[in-house]
């Protein structure tokens, strides 16, 4: 689950997460100014490496502390089932949900709305796979390929350009140009969209699914 918080004026040590499944600890990763905070499930696998990875942007991590203010703050927030509309705190709804029945029929019949119609017009949904590149023009570069041909061929380029990939999204502004694009691909684009975005959401809404999934995915 991640979780952005200043990261100025925190210590940071190496905490025993392995000891409590529902802990939530805060890291610094490397590319960032920020610190991002995730619960031991979703971590774990990230930390196995001998050099451990950030959830969302892939980069390295340094130690990391328990974020005992976010723990307190899923401990006193109150959410409700999908399936069953009971009412209870956020700290309880993983272990709910994974005993629910009224929740499990919930998702299926999400699974089974989503797999009805495979065959959907496609004709007026834009490209989000394949980007031109905004200094050059070069064009069909996935994500990975877009910042790395960048980062290779155009790093000392001062220019203002609209970003491809924020352009793309139904929230994204193609007028908007950045003043600094480099400094926006590394921060924004070092993990793809497609895994955690739903597009037919705003950016707002869309980053409050990807928490409250979080919580809810064993």
């Amino acid at each position: 689950m991640g979780d952005n918080g200043q990261a100025s004026g925190r210590r940071l040590r190496l905490p025993a997460w392995k000891g409590d499944r529902n802990a939530i600890h805060s890291y610094s990763a490397s590319s960032t100014e920020w610190l991002e905070s995730f619960c031991t499930p979703c971590i774990q696998e990230c930390l196995k490496p001998k050099k451990p990875v950030c959830g969302v942007c892939r980069s390295t991590l340094t130690h990391g502390i328990r974020a005992l203010d976010l723990e307190k703050q899923i401990e006193m927030t109150e959410t409700t089932c999908n399936g069953c509309n009971k009412k209870m705190y956020l700290s309880k709804l993983r272990g709910h949900a994974a005993t629910c029945s009224k929740y499990q029929n919930y998702i299926m019949e999400g699974v089974r709305a989503v797999t009805k119609d495979p065959q959907q017009d496609t004709s007026n949904i834009p490209n989000r796979f394949t980007f031109p590149c905004p200094y050059c023009n070069e064009k069909n570069l996935d994500q990975e390929g877009l910042v790395e041909h960048c980062r290779k061929y155009h790093s000392m380029d001062a220019k203002r350009v609209v970003c491809p990939i924020c352009a793309s999204m139904p929230w994204g502004d193609p007028n908007y140009r950045s003043a600094n694009f480099m400094e926006h691909l590394q921060r924004r684009h070092q993990f793809s969209y497609d895994t955690f975005v739903d597009y037919d959401a705003d950016e707002d809404d869309m980053m409050a699914q990807v928490l409250l999934r979080s919580l809810r995915d064993q």
